[in-house]
This record gives C-alpha cells, structure tokens and sequence, in this order.
C-alpha cells in the first residue's frame, strides 16, 4: 500500500503546530521581513518585538521616529502583509525602547576557502524549489548551503 507523501513545508508546519511552535515561527517569518518589507531607513529606527492576536509590537528608538511611523500605520501594514504574501498583521503597537544589535547575515563558520560551485548551488536551489513558504524555504536552503560546505571542509583536512 502506497503512502502520500507531503511537502516538507507541510510536515514542518504540521510539526510545528503539534509542539506549539507555529507562533514562534510566525514572528520569525516578519523579524525575518521586516527591513525588506518596510525599507532600511525604518528598519534603522524600528524593530518587531513580538505578534500577538494579529497585533505586531514595534520596538522604536526615538520619538520622532514613534510619531512618524504612527502616522504610516497602514502603509506598514499593507508592505508587510504583501512581503509576507498573507494577512498576518492587522494592527501595530509602538513602544519606545533600545534596539536589539543583530547581525545582518548569521556568523558563517569558517571553512578555509571552501566555496560552493555553481552545480552545488543549482542543486541546493532545485532541492528547495517545491517549498511554498518563503521563510522555511530560505532556512532549509542554508542548512544546505552549511552541510555541503562542511563536508567539503572535512575532506580537505
């Protein structure tokens, strides 16, 4: 007897969902959309802090810029929901605080000039190509990207 197989974006959310997980993969699908969605100037001076009930909390570093974005609600709004491809927000809260430093890439590990081939990263890109969530898709790509290139590392040694 044949067994249907899923797409692994399916299994993962499923996964997700079971272990109560499915919010906090939420908000790291719009800290993930954020600058590209809303721009770097207002990425600078803002930051999502949390999602609750469809009610983004914004973090924002000065009060001017707390004014400002308070006037540019729905245009926020409308740029994030679009970036996400799904109505995920419908509200935002503003709250005047210190942004957290990040890092614009995750630190790579080194790995002694070991680069992936242009073949390696069709493959990489064909293997992922069926994952409909955007999020999920681009972190299972670098997972990809960081085994290849580890192994690569462990035969040059």
């Amino acid at each position: 007897m044949a067994r249907k197989l899923d797409k692994l974006s399916v299994t993962l959310g499923k996964i997700l969902k079971a272990r109560g997980m499915q919010g906090r993969l939420h908000e790291y699908r719009i800290q993930h959309a954020w600058s590209g969605a809303v721009g770097p100037a207002i990425a600078r001076h803002s930051q999502p802090a949390g999602v609750r009930g469809g009610k983004l909390t914004l973090v924002v570093d000065s009060p001017a810029w707390m004014q400002q974005l308070s006037l540019l609600k729905p245009e926020l709004i409308g740029k994030l929901n679009n970036s996400l491809g799904m109505k995920a927000v419908s509200d935002i809260t503003l709250k005047f605080g210190e942004l957290e430093q990040r890092e614009s890439e995750p630190e790579r590990e080194k790995t002694d000039t070991v680069i992936l081939s242009d073949e390696e990263r069709e493959t990489i890109q064909q293997s992922v190509h069926d994952i409909s969530d955007t999020g999920v898709r681009e972190a299972m790509q670098r997972l990809l990207e960081k085994d290849v290139l580890r192994r690569k590392a462990g035969k040059k040694k």
